[in-house]
């Protein structure tokens, strides 16, 4: 009997190891065949395909050949005979992400055969990861990337003899990072934050930049690096970072140099200047363009690009509607920038809000080739405690801001060092579907969903079925519960979690306060944006936008607060007075949620334990705050509207 209770008690020890699952292998859960006989000759992005599906390929044989024929990007063409493949590519890294493309195929049972090339040259994540291990806006832990405990070593095999279980755990996961990142097609990775340390361009720093150079390399995947405009101030003992100097242009020279020695793919520069108190030309009454082409002249022999973000608002800008500043900044500088300088710009002209309308910079910049930065890390949208599906409103930007008009796309990460590397484990489709966005953004954002759950939970349908509707109303179901009907920056100081709509302080900027936003009185709420009687934001849009944003009856609902200060008992398109239209979006932002919550439950049969836990805490929090945003918003605007709503 004794015998007959320990082997139960094994056996249920054994299938709750085998239910157990911390979310660490992302999407990429394919087990083991090693069948195929991979034919490839090649070291880097080769060899790392090769062996991709030598261990993965359910087919008898796969054959990588690189074509000179092909166009000259990172394209690929897969070809399938009898169940065997072969990939061709003009680029290594093609190649690598033709094998990724087939191992996708097989694992959701589509044909193998087909032609793919990205529709951005750059396809780049921004870490906001700090020097000490903390992330600015991160919300999974610290930094994957662990500077202290970095041991400098040219080794990048982590089974390689003499490594210490550090350097091994570390290297073990930069190459989980890499791996998950060349299967979605990122090609770039900018390491640490915008608000940049100067000690990232020190020898030090420097030598460990190379290191993990080496270890992404392989994945097709070059380093960028964040700097601060003053670095010639602070580690060359310059008493000046003015651009037109000539010794700070000498330094810039010099550091250019010396990090393309170390590493002679490197990506470039990545600068946050003259914004919210980082150091910039504008210090020395410069132009961005001024300050731009100093850092484009240095990296130019090497092929190295700067990427100038446009995120500037305050200073120079007193009693200008913050929406309008980068516009205001940046278009006296259009054209005058280096071939090598890219423009990169937020989405909205806010700040990543749950809702904005698409920025007018894309519209205003004529002749400067331009990114866009989208935010994975949800820093407004709940962060990593709330469920909210990014894709369909990177799909909204897309169809104002035709693709064609950009040279690359950024993302904000959302990866930190928990063990499930984004917080919330459906905080992971937001990163993968970044990347699939990011190489064909003419994808649907049901299509992204449909893959990242069969190739992450389970193929059944009926799973499947549900939570992919759910991802797809999470996001609309956020903006209801938090900003419904155009409201923006209504959050709490500085963490950006909860509701806060009467921030308000004096110590402050004011365009940091949330009063300044939803302008709510005894008459109405919203923001007059119009030309007629506002700020004329809608004017640095091009026709048919202008218009159509300036009246209030065809302004879309959904930016109506962005654009108008509209009375509480203003008759919507629903019937319902405005006042009546806000207290129903709430609500159904809460009902939604709760929806999740009951829809999670009835899950259970088809997730493991952990996972399935994990995510249930998630959403009972995420359903508590959805109602804590209800009842503070509407509790504070019912004071101006009570008397007329």
């Amino acid at each position: 009997m004794m015998k007959h209770n320990l082997l139960t008690f094994l056996f249920a020890c054994v299938a709750l190891i085998a239910k157990a699952d911390d979310g660490s292998m992302l999407w990429l859960r394919q087990q083991p065949v090693n069948k195929a006989v991979v034919t490839a000759h090649g070291g880097g992005s080769v060899a790392i395909a090769k062996s991709e599906l030598s261990s993965y390929f359910k087919g008898n044989r796969a054959t990588l050949r690189l074509d000179a024929s092909m166009p000259d990007n990172d394209g690929f063409e897969v070809r399938e005979q009898q169940g065997d493949v072969t990939i061709l590519a003009r680029r290594p890294q093609g190649l690598l992400y033709g094998a990724y493309e087939v191992l996708r195929r097989q694992e959701l049972g589509w044909p193998l055969a087909t032609r793919s090339v990205p529709t951005f040259s750059i396809r780049m994540l921004n870490h906001w990861d700090n020097l000490d291990g903390s992330i600015e806006r991160g919300y999974a832990g610290k930094s994957v990337w662990k500077w202290e405990e970095m041991e400098l070593t040219r080794v990048t095999n982590p089974h390689a003899r003499g490594l210490s279980p550090r350097q091994r755990a570390l290297l073990l996961r930069l190459q989980q990072y890499a791996r998950a990142n060349a299967s979605i097609g990122i090609n770039g990775t900018v390491l640490n934050n915008v608000n940049a340390s100067p000690k990232i361009l020190s020898a030090d720093y420097l030598e460990k930049v190379r290191w993990m150079a080496e270890v992404f390399r392989p994945y097709g995947i070059k380093v960028w690096l964040s700097v601060n405009f003053a670095s010639p101030m602070t580690l060359g003992g310059l008493p000046t970072a003015d651009p037109l100097d000539a010794n700070v242009q000498q330094w810039w020279k010099k550091k250019a140099k010396e990090i393309y020695r170390l590493i002679p793919d490197f990506g470039g520069f990545l600068v946050k200047a003259n914004s919210e108190g980082q150091p910039g030309p504008g210090d020395y009454h410069r132009s961005h363009a001024d300050g731009a082409n100093m850092l484009a002249i240095a990296l130019e022999p090497y092929g190295g690009t700067v990427v100038w973000r446009s995120f500037v608002y305050g200073a120079n800008h007193k009693g200008e509607d913050r929406v309008k500043q980068a516009v205001s900044e940046f278009k006296p500088c259009d054209g005058q920038f280096r071939k090598n300088v890219i423009l990169q710009s937020k989405n909205g002209p806010l700040d990543f809000q749950p809702r904005e309308p698409y920025a007018p910079i894309f519209d205003q910049m004529k002749q400067t080739p331009q990114m866009a930065e989208l935010q994975i890390t949800q820093e407004y949208l709940g962060q990593s405690r709330h469920l909210v599906y990014l894709s369909p409103m990177w799909k909204e930007f897309f169809s104002n801001v035709r693709p064609s008009r950009l040279v690359g796309v950024a993302g904000v990460a959302n990866i930190g060092d928990d063990a499930n590397w984004c917080g919330h484990h459906f905080s992971q489709a937001n990163w993968y579907a970044f990347g699939r966005l990011a190489w064909n953004p003419e994808l649907s954002s049901e299509e992204i969903a449909d893959e990242w759950l069969r190739l992450t939970f389970t193929q059944e349908k009926h799973f499947v079925s549900i939570m992919q509707g759910v991802m797809m109303r999470s996001r609309e179901a956020c903006v209801n519960y938090m900003m419904p009907l155009g409201l923006h920056h209504i959050f709490m100081f500085d963490h950006h979690y909860g509701p806060e709509p009467d921030g308000y302080k004096a110590s402050y900027p004011l365009e940091w306060c949330p009063v300044y936003y939803h302008k709510a009185d005894s008459m109405g709420v919203g923001s007059d944006r119009t030309a007629a009687t506002g700020t004329n934001a809608t004017g640095q849009y091009p026709e048919p936008y202008a218009s159509m944003y300036e009246n209030i009856n065809t302004c879309p609902e959904e930016y109506l607060l962005w654009f108008h200060h509209v009375a509480w008992n203003y008759r919507m398109k629903n019937g319902l007075t405005l006042w009546q239209t806000l207290c129903l979006r709430y609500q159904q932002g809460v009902d939604e949620v709760d929806r999740t919550v009951v829809a999670w439950q009835k899950m259970k049969p088809y997730v493991d334990e952990q996972r399935w836990r994990e995510v249930d805490e998630r959403l009972k929090h995420q359903a508590e705050n959805a109602r804590e945003w209800r009842d503070v918003c509407l509790g504070y605007f019912e004071k101006f509207a009570k008397n007329n709503k």
